[in-house]
């Protein structure tokens, strides 16, 4: 894997709108609060996960897209934001390009890998790596260079069928081209306790995943989704908010399993 010092955990679902980026910025300032050197990778072109960190379009000079087709490392492109410890490979457009660039290439699939085993990017504790909504060539490199998937479901009706389809791109991975990986966990996103719909959806994929779903249930919550157009992660937005509270025992529960993982 690119490092043992590190975690690399990718944040992925096939589905758009189930908080994949709310949940890589937040998770990753929880991470950072608590004293660990934290890195997300921007993958989406759309490079959401960059403007909620506050990082201007403008001073996006370089960025994923440099890191992918071998431009330039993670220690000329990653921007310290505004959240101490907590730096950002932010994204741009040009990944829009990447496919088409690298498709032919043998190694297509391992260029992320590559650009994450050198010393800069050992030298964070945390990588987090933001995915775009499909299982394109980014979301394969990403887990392709990963320990673990931790993937968001929004608590919703068609969440199961999803993410069996999730389950089983993972086990192919494994198979074919990354052994080691796994999945981090589940974590229910939206999750609005006055709707039937979705208490049955969290108990529904607790019954069918035990103990891969997180404790945590991620709220519906209007501060949550107000703090990416101030540039800031929820937690720096609002911290009281029962959001942000989620978030921060999401983070208590990950470096849980992290803990026993290493102890296993």
């Amino acid at each position: 894997m690119a490092g043992e010092r590190n975690r690399i955990i990718t944040i992925a679902n096939q589905k758009g709108g189930v908080g994949k980026t709310t949940t890589a910025i937040n998770l990753a300032t929880a991470l950072a609060a608590i004293g660990e050197r934290v890195l997300i990778i921007d993958l989406d072109p759309q490079g959401n996960a960059s403007t909620g960190l506050g990082i201007d379009r403008r001073n996006r000079k370089l960025s994923s897209y440099d890191l992918m087709v071998g431009g330039a490392g993670v220690g000329e492109i990653a921007l310290e934001t505004a959240v101490p410890n907590l730096f950002i490979v932010p994204s741009t457009m040009d990944l829009l390009g990447v496919e088409m660039e690298i498709s032919q290439q043998s190694d297509r699939v391992f260029k992320l890998k590559k650009a994450l085993s050198s010393s800069e990017a050992v030298s964070f504790s945390y990588i987090l790596l933001d995915c775009p909504p499909s299982f394109n060539l980014l979301t394969m490199n990403a887990m392709a260079a990963a320990h673990s998937v931790l993937v968001p479901l929004q608590c919703e009706f068609f969440a199961l069928e999803g993410l069996s389809q999730l389950l089983e791109t993972v086990n192919q991975v494994r198979r074919t081209i990354n052994p080691q990986l796994d999945i981090q966990g589940i974590v229910l996103t939206m999750f609005d306790a006055r709707n039937n719909l979705a208490q049955q959806v969290v108990n529904d994929v607790r019954t069918h995943l035990g103990e891969k779903v997180y404790h945590t249930l991620i709220p519906r919550n209007v501060r949550v989704s107000e703090a990416p157009s101030y540039g800031k992660p929820a937690i720096l937005y609002d911290l009281k908010c029962a959001g942000s509270q989620a978030y921060l025992q999401l983070a208590s529960e990950v470096i849980q399993r992290e803990r026993q993982r290493l102890a296993a």
